[in-house]
Protein backbone atom coordinates (compact mmCIF):
# COMPACT_ATOMS: atom_id res chain seq x y z
CA UNK A 1 0.00 0.00 0.00
CA UNK A 2 1.59 3.15 -1.17
CA UNK A 3 1.70 6.07 1.35
CA UNK A 4 -1.14 8.01 0.12
CA UNK A 5 -3.60 5.11 0.12
CA UNK A 6 -2.05 4.20 3.66
CA UNK A 7 -2.71 8.37 4.95
CA UNK A 8 -6.55 7.72 3.55
CA UNK A 9 -7.00 4.79 5.74
CA UNK A 10 -6.04 6.35 8.87
CA UNK A 11 -8.36 9.36 8.18
CA UNK A 12 -11.31 6.83 7.53
CA UNK A 13 -10.44 5.26 10.13
CA UNK A 14 -10.46 8.00 12.83
CA UNK A 15 -14.35 8.77 11.22
CA UNK A 16 -14.93 5.38 12.29
CA UNK A 17 -13.71 5.73 15.40
CA UNK A 18 -15.59 8.87 16.34
CA UNK A 19 -18.62 7.67 14.87
CA UNK A 20 -18.72 4.61 16.89
CA UNK A 21 -17.48 6.52 20.13
CA UNK A 22 -20.08 8.95 19.77
CA UNK A 23 -22.18 9.53 22.96
CA UNK A 24 -26.25 9.16 22.53
CA UNK A 25 -26.72 12.15 23.92
CA UNK A 26 -24.77 14.22 21.15
CA UNK A 27 -26.14 11.75 18.37
CA UNK A 28 -29.48 12.44 19.16
CA UNK A 29 -28.56 16.36 19.28
CA UNK A 30 -27.29 16.05 15.34
CA UNK A 31 -30.42 13.52 14.33
CA UNK A 32 -32.83 15.38 16.18
CA UNK A 33 -34.04 17.25 12.64
CA UNK A 34 -32.58 16.98 9.39
CA UNK A 35 -30.80 20.93 9.67
CA UNK A 36 -28.97 19.38 12.61
CA UNK A 37 -27.64 16.65 10.90
CA UNK A 38 -27.06 19.30 7.89
CA UNK A 39 -24.94 21.46 10.31
CA UNK A 40 -22.66 18.67 11.74
CA UNK A 41 -22.12 17.13 8.27
CA UNK A 42 -20.95 20.57 7.23
CA UNK A 43 -18.98 21.56 9.83
CA UNK A 44 -17.26 17.97 9.35
CA UNK A 45 -16.64 18.48 5.59
CA UNK A 46 -15.20 22.51 6.60
CA UNK A 47 -12.80 20.40 8.95
CA UNK A 48 -11.72 17.80 6.51
CA UNK A 49 -11.15 20.62 3.97
CA UNK A 50 -8.88 22.92 6.31
CA UNK A 51 -7.04 19.15 6.88
CA UNK A 52 -6.42 18.89 3.26
CA UNK A 53 -8.54 16.20 1.89
CA UNK A 54 -9.35 15.76 -1.23
CA UNK A 55 -13.06 16.02 -2.15
CA UNK A 56 -13.12 11.61 -2.63
CA UNK A 57 -11.81 11.79 0.67
CA UNK A 58 -14.55 13.77 2.30
CA UNK A 59 -16.83 11.34 -0.11
CA UNK A 60 -15.51 8.35 1.29
CA UNK A 61 -15.59 9.58 5.40
CA UNK A 62 -19.34 10.37 4.56
CA UNK A 63 -19.63 7.02 2.95
CA UNK A 64 -18.44 5.57 6.41
CA UNK A 65 -21.18 7.99 8.23
CA UNK A 66 -23.66 6.25 5.76
CA UNK A 67 -22.70 2.90 6.59
CA UNK A 68 -23.15 3.74 10.30
CA UNK A 69 -26.40 5.73 10.51
CA UNK A 70 -27.98 2.93 7.74
CA UNK A 71 -26.85 -0.04 10.10
CA UNK A 72 -27.35 1.22 13.96
CA UNK A 73 -29.68 4.49 13.90
CA UNK A 74 -33.25 4.56 13.32
CA UNK A 75 -34.53 7.70 11.36
CA UNK A 76 -35.88 10.64 13.58
CA UNK A 77 -37.68 12.60 10.16
CA UNK A 78 -39.14 12.13 7.33
CA UNK A 79 -35.58 12.97 5.24
CA UNK A 80 -33.22 11.04 7.40
CA UNK A 81 -36.14 8.08 6.49
CA UNK A 82 -35.38 8.92 2.92
CA UNK A 83 -31.56 9.14 3.10
CA UNK A 84 -31.85 5.48 4.64
CA UNK A 85 -34.34 3.89 2.25
CA UNK A 86 -31.66 5.61 -0.65
CA UNK A 87 -28.73 3.83 0.96
CA UNK A 88 -30.07 0.67 2.06
CA UNK A 89 -31.94 0.44 -2.10
CA UNK A 90 -28.39 1.32 -3.50
CA UNK A 91 -25.31 -0.48 -5.12
CA UNK A 92 -22.08 0.24 -3.53
CA UNK A 93 -21.69 2.57 -6.17
CA UNK A 94 -24.38 4.49 -5.62
CA UNK A 95 -24.22 4.68 -2.26
CA UNK A 96 -20.40 6.39 -3.01
CA UNK A 97 -22.02 8.71 -5.66
CA UNK A 98 -25.12 9.79 -3.17
CA UNK A 99 -21.98 10.60 -0.35
CA UNK A 100 -20.70 12.80 -2.89
CA UNK A 101 -23.39 14.88 -2.97
CA UNK A 102 -24.15 14.91 0.29
CA UNK A 103 -20.52 16.55 0.93
CA UNK A 104 -21.92 19.00 -2.12
CA UNK A 105 -25.15 19.31 -0.08
CA UNK A 106 -23.76 20.67 3.05
CA UNK A 107 -20.43 22.82 1.10
CA UNK A 108 -23.04 25.35 -0.40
Amino acid sequence: MDQHNEQNSAELNKVERAVNGMGEEKKDEILSNFESFKEFLGNKVAMGKKMGLTEEQLALAAQKVGDFLASHEHPRNREEKLLQELWRAGSEDERHMLSHMLVKLVKY
